[in-house]
């Protein structure tokens, strides 16, 4: 089974990635569950993200995944807190019983560098440059970030720039934490972690 990553946040939230190398078929015996998306990859993607939220907790109620307005899928009953996210091949999720969760999974690429002065501000650029890769790979880990948050958020219309803030990163061999700030209405001090997943950026918030 390609679980290339799973860890326990805290007592209540558990995060996982998935590389995806089967078939729909597997996802589809697996959990009954099918969906009317045309695309394959998107499908597959689906049906992958679906299974791995049954994969951390057995009795995740995936058939009553609704999605709101902004197109966040949600519970209505609120029994658990989650977020899904796909790049390629890989699958990604977190979970949680009691916190607000957002997760992002990129894989890195020289694209990002062309809209980076749609989501960065120049102190945010400064703030990157300290760490240990090249540009393409910081300005995709700050897109990943930020995606966190948004999701995190849930509500939609997030000027990534504007709304959200890399105020710092502290990196370790292990894991990047970054501090940041999401300014709209209130203000919100968020820790975001990411990690390196098989060449991806994997990001996620708890609050």
């Amino acid at each position: 089974m390609p679980l290339v990553y799973q860890q326990n946040i805290n007592a209540c939230t558990k995060i996982a990635v998935w590389h995806i190398t089967e078939s729909e078929s597997f996802f589809i015996d697996k959990n009954a569950i099918e969906n009317n998306i045309n695309h394959p990859q998107k499908r597959l993607q689906h049906l992958a993200g679906r299974f791995l939220l049954k994969a951390l907790y057995e009795d995740f109620p995936i058939h009553q995944i609704e999605l709101s307005d902004s197109r966040k899928p949600y519970l209505n009953n609120g029994q658990y807190y989650f977020s899904i996210s796909h790049a390629g091949n890989y699958a990604a999720v977190i979970v949680s019983k009691e916190h607000c969760v957002g997760i992002d999974i990129e894989l890195p690429r020289s694209k990002i560098a062309e809209i980076k002065h749609k989501f960065l501000t120049e102190i945010e650029c400064k703030v990157l440059s300290f760490l240990s890769v090249d540009l393409m790979h910081q300005y995709t880990l700050a897109w990943c970030i930020k995606e966190a948050v948004f999701k995190w958020y849930g509500e939609g219309a997030v000027d990534f720039k504007k709304h959200i803030s890399i105020e710092s990163i502290e990196e370790s061999e292990e894991m990047l934490n970054a501090n940041c700030v999401f300014n709209k209405i209130i203000q919100v001090p968020l820790i975001i972690q990411a990690v390196s997943i098989e060449g991806n950026y994997l990001s996620w918030v708890c609050k």
